[in-house]
């Protein structure tokens, strides 16, 4: 059974692994388990790896005696899967609630500030 590829569902190990994944491409369970710091055994890295490979999330080959992973789904759509959910769950689908919280609760520098008035600029000529 695979997750639906508009609805991901990640914990915060398996968000990591993939970003591993995105970043360094097909990696083995010692290179993944490094790239997340280290700090957990090779063997919760393996399982977490075959748990996310039954969720379509991540495949393997074999190289010789090791499984090389590879992730199955992209940054930009697990980044829009959860992100959407976000926005839904806990601002009811309010993306201006959503921001206007982050820019409440978040250090906004001036740089920061200026890029979002210039996205928001883009958005609404690709809106006319």
């Amino acid at each position: 059974m695979h997750d639906n590829p508009l609805h991901h569902r990640l914990g915060d190990l398996q968000l990591t692994i993939l970003q591993a994944l995105w970043k360094r491409g097909a990696s083995g369970v010692a290179d993944v388990q490094r790239a997340i710091g280290g700090h957990l055994a090779y063997t919760t890295v393996a399982t977490m790896l075959r748990k996310m490979e039954r969720r379509g999330l991540v495949r393997h080959r074999e190289a010789g005696r090791r499984f090389i992973y590879d992730a199955c789904v992209s940054q930009a759509d697990v980044t829009r899967s959860m992100s959407n959910r976000f926005v839904e769950r806990v601002f009811q689908g309010s993306l201006a609630r959503a921001v206007n919280h982050l820019l409440e609760t978040r250090d906004v520098n001036p740089e920061e500030l200026g890029e979002l008035e210039r996205l928001v600029r883009k958005q609404k000529r690709r809106l006319q």
